[in-house]
């Protein structure tokens, strides 16, 4: 998987990487050629006491270094633009393919995960090919060509370097055989302490509420501590690595003057070419070593990009159609045929054969116990789900034939947990029409129930939201998302359950505001209030998936058990009589 993501997002920067390659292999060759002229000053100029000649050849040192330094600076900077541009793609692609998610596949994979996949996994990708561009373009350059100057300049030290890099090699290679489950727990206690913390910070309200702080407290703590003692593990052997490669270096260093000093010779090996020699064997050493480096590198981005490519691999289950039909009216009229949805693996369906009429001007009612399938059978609507069986048909056309521009600008939803966007109360309520004006909010906060709480704040419109709404109280929250519905001007309305957290005077206006507002559209309301909806024009009753009763609320109260028990469950004799 890293080896089809670095071919498949580094294409587009194929110059870059083609100059990386062409000023690697400059300076690679640049900083071998070094040490063969540093010999000669000693074995010529210094010897023999030539200063010309010391000059000379120093000069052309001199500039060859910085020749070098000049291209490897250039190498950096290229490797720098191609590593970086591919991490931010990847970001892209990973966000896009997230977003187009149902939220079967975003129950699958799991929020926590999902963030670690676009931040963490991204960036161990990105660093490898920072590092893998910057050296490992070198340093088998690096490799043979030192073999073959050291070659040069005596054979006959040359079995140093045969048991010397194949020692290395064979080590390091152990070390990283070690590295790779524990980088692979690692990505997997990384996504465990991010759910715990994003789980903490997201209920904190309910932790402080039950006095749970010393177990959650425990909780992450073992997270954090399963997290360390994974790191500990890496590190133990990161430990041992780099003692083991200076270890060999400096034993390989010690061998070369211990041997090549008996070897110096005036007819045979020269102060300078032993000299040379021992930069080529380090140089050889030091190309082993970050290719080893790399190889450490290696396992755990491996890792991190085959959950990379599982992510990007999963196509959502709610496919867009290639060739969109859009509805020749635009009247808002909603037909569930037999529609039955079931989750993957699950023992039985979570709605029946569905079947029911919503036009416009009538508000539909939907009631249940708990888990019945109500908040389900209202996100079939905008396909939030799709039926695997029958129809959710909007203005003539089954949903999975329309494009999903075409489904949102027809139907608004207020989700059963309003949930707002940092930014200010215009910007969230724009999220519904991004032109809508000043006065297009006002009118909607108003029929919402939320203009004077807006007046009241010192900003009005432009006042500060936090992430998800957590500086207004619930029933503020819900009202703004039901403006932000409002805003939209949509022709079917679902509201999911959305006025529980509204106090009953403020619900009685609220509603009676909407009725008149949508008299034109098609309204549908999920319930656990049944004064919410006994005006309804049609009462659906959800039991176990499947609608067991359906009439006006004087119609159920007559004739249907289970609604009557849901009724006398919330109100006295006297309010149901009335």
């Amino acid at each position: 998987m890293l080896t089809r993501l670095l071919k498949d997002y580094l294409r587009p920067y194929r110059t870059a990487v083609a100059l990386v390659v062409l000023f690697q292999l400059i300076s690679t060759l640049a900083s071998l050629y070094l040490p063969s002229l540093n010999a000669k000053i000693i074995d010529t100029g210094v010897v023999n006491g030539d200063v010309d000649y010391i000059w000379r050849t120093g000069g052309l040192m001199l500039l060859v270094s910085v020749g070098y330094l000049i291209v490897a600076i250039a190498a950096v900077y290229f490797s720098a633009r191609a590593s970086m541009g591919l991490g931010r793609d990847l970001r892209r692609d990973i966000f896009k393919t997230v977003s187009a998610y149902s939220s079967r596949e975003l129950n699958q994979f799991g929020a926590p995960s999902l963030i670690t996949r676009n931040t963490n996994d991204v960036q161990q990708v990105q660093m490898v090919t920072l590092m893998g561009l910057a050296f490992m373009v070198s340093a088998p350059i690096t490799c043979v060509g030192g073999i073959i100057m050291a070659l040069r300049e005596d054979v006959g030290l040359s079995w140093l370097i045969l048991v010397s890099v194949p020692l290395l090699l064979v080590i390091v290679g152990f070390l990283v055989w070690r590295l790779i489950p524990l980088f692979k727990e690692m990505q997997k206690r990384l996504d465990a302490i991010n759910g715990i913390l994003r789980e903490q910070i997201t209920g904190i309200r309910v932790v402080r509420a039950f006095v749970r702080e010393p177990h959650e407290t425990a909780r992450f703590e073992k997270a954090n501590q399963d997290l360390t003692d994974t790191s500990v593990g890496v590190g133990r052997v990161f430990v041992l690595m780099f003692p083991v490669i200076m270890l060999i270096l400096n034993l390989a260093t010690a061998a070369v003057l211990w041997f090549g000093g008996k070897a110096l010779a005036p007819d045979g090996l020269q102060i300078g070419q032993l000299t040379a020699y021992i930069s080529y064997l380090m140089q050889i050493l030091v190309a082993v070593m970050m290719g080893t480096f790399m190889a450490m590198m290696i396992p755990r981005a491996s890792v991190c990009a085959d959950r990379i490519g599982e992510v990007l691999d999963t196509k959502t289950s709610i496919t867009l159609p290639s060739q969109p039909v859009s509805p020749a009216q635009r009247a808002g009229v909603i037909e569930f045929k037999d529609a039955t949805f079931a989750y993957p693996g699950a023992d039985k369906p979570v709605l029946k054969n569905i079947s029911f009429e919503a036009r416009p001007g009538q508000t539909v009612a939907i009631i249940g116990a708990t888990g019945s399938g109500k908040s389900t059978l209202l996100n079939l609507v905008p396909r939030l789900f799709d039926v695997v069986d029958g129809a959710v048909v909007l203005d003539g056309v089954d949903v999975r034939q329309m494009s999903t521009a075409d489904i949102t600008s027809r139907v608004a939803i207020v989700p059963q947990r309003p949930f707002l966007f940092s930014g200010t109360i215009a910007s969230n309520l724009r999220f519904g029409d991004a032109n809508a004006s000043d006065d297009d909010l006002w009118r909607a906060l108003t029929i919402a129930q939320g203009a004077d709480f807006v007046r009241d704040k010192e900003g009005q419109l432009e006042s500060a939201i936090a992430q998800g709404g957590t500086n207004v109280s619930g029933g503020q929250r819900q009202r703004l998302c039901i403006a932000r519905a409002l805003v939209s001007q949509p022709k079917v309305y679902l509201f999911d359950d959305s006025f529980s957290a509204l106090d009953v005077s403020t619900d009685a206006r609220l509603r009676a505001a909407l009725k008149e507002h949508t008299r034109d559209a098609t309204v549908i309301v999920v319930a656990q209030r049944v004064t919410t909806i006994t005006q309804a024009d049609l009462i659906l009753v959800l039991d176990d998936g499947e609608i067991v009763d359906r009439g006006t609320h004087e119609y159920l109260l007559e004739n249907s058990e289970t609604y009557k028990d849901i009724v006398e469950s919330q109100l006295s004799e006297d309010e149901v009589a009335a």
